[in-house]
């Protein structure tokens, strides 16, 4: 069970960036009119959703490295721990 559950956060780590992405975008930017001026607010509806799904996509990517960090670090911890303390198979 607790592999298990090792796993399920490992895989929602990209999930989760993404999103926070996409949240911290849409809050740090509030309206149209910051992102392109007054002029050009009412015809920017579409490019502030497109650069809303940039910056998912790019934490989804992000994400994405960061689990595949943190699993290769934690199948080398786990590694060391499963293998023996004489490398050289006992011999001596």
């Amino acid at each position: 069970m607790k592999i298990l559950f090792r796993h399920f956060l490992l895989a929602a780590v990209p999930l989760v960036c993404g999103i926070a992405a996409s949240y911290g975008f849409a809050h740090m930017l509030g309206s149209c009119a910051a992102l392109v001026g007054p002029v050009f607010a009412a015809k920017c509806h579409g490019r502030q959703l497109q650069y809303q799904l940039l910056a998912q996509t790019a934490g989804t990517a992000l994400g994405t490295v960061l689990a595949a960090f943190i699993g290769t670090w934690l199948e080398l911890r786990r590694r060391r721990v499963v293998q023996p303390e004489d490398a050289n198979g006992g011999d001596s």
